[in-house]
């Protein structure tokens, strides 16, 4: 039954990826359609994963082998359900929101490729998820980055686009080159692309494969510093790309890297070291680089960065204590892990969907030109406040709970024996500790920034509430966000898990008293006399929108502590009515930061490239007397080789 349903899924993804593109008009009805195929695809999958995931064995499906060595085949253990489940919740509520979004946006019948592609895109997550060996899987894994590509250039016209699809291109590629290597390595290792446990310790070859399957998975998922595509591909894509892109494909990058750990590979504990490391540094510079952004989107791409990060880190650790022969702390760490990516998926799609609203609504992604929404979008602000809350790990939401369990496997990890091994764990955890910390100070900056103060923008100003449809979605996802934070515990003993969680609903219930008894106290304690006035705002009667704490007012401390990494520059320009510069007339003050890791990184290996390039290109210089030098040259280097070795 399990499996007809998938198969089921698979045929209804495909109806909406091909009807949309089939009938060519600009109609409203063809893209429900479109998106309710998605819809009832994703309620199937979500449906299916679930006996599976509660554990009811493993699905088989038969595989179809087109030559020999090469076949294609699905299958679903828990694992694989679980990333099912996080797919089909969260393209459930994308697609809900997309129905009407998509019609507020320009393009004409150009956006039936947005519903058709979006459709293509959640097929190919799908089926790399399920993927039975590692040939399917890169296919797969092609067919997701060719339907994201076309959905990052879905808004071409724009300015902004080319540069981020020219970087999403170039970094998707990378990322299918180092894991379509790790493949060809594990094939020269076992002399099979089945996903089967190597025996014995890792071979240098095995060794060389994880480097690179680790390094095309962490640049798909946006691992610093292989994460330049994300602040660029983020806000150029919509809103309900960016949702998905940011939630779930990301997360099949972290599938595909914990398949291999758990199914091929018996890691050694310096690969736990090195992606550790590699979370920690992500999670960190990701909320730093987060806390400096004033464009939206590109603030929650960076967030996206430091959560994958955090899994990261959930990772390493699992490897690091598994290693070491300690299996129960290890398993808490790596469902820390597992539960933060579902939460990550919650929480950050219901911040770009809020976002997308937001954005339609003031046609701005700057927060400095918004303001004052929660009175004229009060659904959307409180949904936005969830998810900030949620990603702030604030009890008793989901994101405290995932966060909580990675942090009690750091506790308990002192039980470690080596030293030095302590000490990089006790960093960490310190680390860890600053990013919450900063988390939290991003998000209260985003949601103050967007919706309190006065607004900042005619625009903002004139904004009103999304329809109905639009707040569905992100509304779900909210709940899911409360409810999976609230019963945590039970949800991990359904599951079959015993995890060293508190009981969050109670601390829910202590939370809701204590507030419920605040307010009492002060309802009886206050005058029963009101006066409403404006803030004292320095001897001015009437305040402006201006003078209010801004983004960049609220981020200029941090800018100046993080100097080092932002590379901070800041200009002053002050004119003066006299010449002894003692009567101020103007002036204007600017905070400069440097994209470092485009600057020192990308760029250099960009101009590098194009330097070899511009060398190679002189061979080709027109002359047919010099090509067929080349040939002659060829064929004799040819006859030598094949003397020599043959």
């Amino acid at each position: 039954m399990i499996a007809e349903l998938f198969i089921l899924a698979l045929l209804v993804l495909l109806a909406g990826f091909i009807i949309p593109l089939v009938i060519r008009a600009d109609n409203t009805l063809l893209r429900t359609v479109s998106y309710g195929c998605t819809i009832l695809a994703s309620l199937i999958l979500a449906i299916l994963s679930l006996p599976v995931l509660l554990g009811s064995g493993t699905i088989t499906l038969p595989a179809y082998a087109p030559a020999g060595l090469f076949s294609i085949g699905f299958f679903i253990d828990r694992l694989a359900a679980f990333f099912l489940l996080l797919i089909g919740v969260v393209s459930f509520c994308v697609a809900l929101y997309a129905i009407e979004y998509s019609e507020h946006m320009d393009g004409g019948v150009r956006r039936n490729i947005l519903c058709g592609a979006t459709n293509l895109f959640v097929l190919a997550m799908v089926l790399v998820v399920a993927a039975a060996d590692t040939f399917s899987f890169f296919i797969f894994w092609e067919l997701m980055a060719a339907a994201s590509f076309i959905l990052v250039m879905y808004e071409y016209d724009r300015p902004a686009t080319p540069r981020a699809s020219i970087f999403y291109f170039v970094m998707t590629h990378l990322s299918a080159l180092f894991v379509m290597l790790g493949i060809l390595l594990l094939w020269f290792e076992s002399g099979s692309f089945a996903l089967e446990r190597l025996a014995g310790t890792p071979s240098l070859t095995a060794t060389c494969a994880f480097i690179c399957l680790f390094t095309g998975f962490a640049i798909k998922s946006g691992i610093i510093p292989f994460h330049k595509w994300l602040p660029y591909a983020h806000p150029a894509s919509p809103s309900p790309i960016s949702a998905l892109m940011s939630a779930v494909m990301l997360k099949v990058a972290i599938y595909g890297l914990l398949r291999f750990i758990l199914d091929v590979f018996t890691p050694e504990i310096w690969w736990g070291v090195l992606i550790l490391a590699f979370g920690t540094a992500s999670a960190v510079l990701g909320v730093i680089y987060a806390l400096k952004e004033h464009d939206l989107k590109a603030m929650l791409a960076y967030s996206s960065i430091e959560n994958v990060g955090i899994i990261f880190m959930g990772i390493g650790l699992f490897v690091v204590l598994e290693t070491s022969g300690l299996s129960v702390l290890a398993s808490i760490a790596l469902l820390g892990a597992l539960f933060h990516s579902l939460n990550h998926a919650l929480f950050k799609s219901l911040l770009f969907l809020t976002a997308g609203s937001v954005i339609h609504a003031t046609h701005t992604r700057n927060i400095e030109h918004m303001g004052g929404l929660v009175h004229r979008m009060p659904v959307t602000g409180a949904l936005f406040c969830t998810g900030s809350l949620a990603i702030a790990a604030l009890p008793p939401l989901n994101g405290f709970a995932s966060e909580l369990l990675i942090f009690m496997a750091f506790f308990t990890s002192v039980t470690v024996v080596d030293p030095l091994l302590k000490v990089f764990l006790f960093l960490c955890l310190a680390l860890f500790a600053l990013t919450s910390a900063l988390s939290a100070a991003c998000f209260v900056k985003a949601f103050g920034s967007v919706f309190l103060g006065m607004p900042r923008s005619q625009k903002s100003e004139e904004a009103h509430e999304v329809s109905p449809l639009m707040l569905l979605g992100p509304g779900i996802l909210a709940a899911a966000c409360i409810l999976l934070g609230v019963f945590a515990l039970q949800v991990m003993t359904l599951a079959g898990f015993s995890v060293p969680l508190p009981d969050l609903f109670l601390v829910g219930l202590l939370l809701l008293m204590m507030l419920a008894l605040t307010y009492a106290v002060l309802f009886f304690i206050s005058p029963r006399t009101s006066r409403v006035s404006e803030t004292w705002g320095c001897g001015m009667h009437f305040q402006e929108a201006g003078a209010e704490y801004s983004g960049h007012g609220f981020s200029e401390p941090l800018d100046i502590i993080f100097s080092p990494l932002y590379r901070t520059r800041i200009k002053n320009e002050r004119a003066f009515f006299d010449e002894h510069g003692v009567i101020f007339q103007s002036g204007t003050a600017e905070i400069k930061l440097l994209r470092v890791f485009e600057e020192y990184l990308y760029l250099p290996v960009a101009r590098g490239f194009v330097k070899i390039s511009a060398t190679i290109a002189q061979f080709q210089n027109g002359c047919l007397d010099t090509y067929i030098l080349y040939v002659f040259v060829t064929v004799i280097a040819l006859l030598v080789f094949l003397g020599w070795y043959v």
